[in-house]
């Protein structure tokens, strides 16, 4: 999936950026973070390097079903953040992996008992995060 192809300065000062977080990030808020670092990117180039990257697997989108901003964060190419369920809380935003035997389980049964393949890149489990809930 990944690509040695042609890279833009402005792409790798995207990735190194995204490489340097460890959270989840909109376009939006990678482009004011950029700006307000003083680095002059333009929106649509943020936009248009992002979805590449998605598209070659070096950042993992995560695009929430009621239309609100996809996400974004980088995947180092050892890490395979497809083989784990992702939790999503509503309040502050926060996207959080996570690795559970029991969802494996999960996903198992209903592959095996349902006939139906889940799609782990896609599957984001919504609800409110232990720190906010204790707000």
């Amino acid at each position: 999936m990944r690509s040695g192809g042609y890279k833009t300065k402005q792409r790798a000062v995207i990735e190194n950026f995204l490489k340097d977080k460890s959270s989840h990030l909109t376009a939006d808020e990678l482009y004011f973070s950029l700006a307000s670092s003083g680095i002059n990117i333009g929106r649509t180039t943020v936009y248009r390097c992002l979805e590449k990257m998605a598209d070659e697997g070096s950042v993992r989108k995560y695009a929430p079903a009621d239309g609100k901003a996809a996400c974004y964060q980088y995947v180092p190419e050892n890490k395979k953040c497809h083989e784990h369920f992702h939790l999503k809380c509503e309040k502050c935003g926060e996207l959080y992996h996570m690795e559970c035997h029991l969802m494996d389980e999960l996903y198992a049964h209903i592959e095996a008992d349902h006939g139906f393949k889940i799609d782990r890149l896609k599957t984001v489990i919504y609800g409110v995060c232990e720190k906010c809930s204790q707000k």
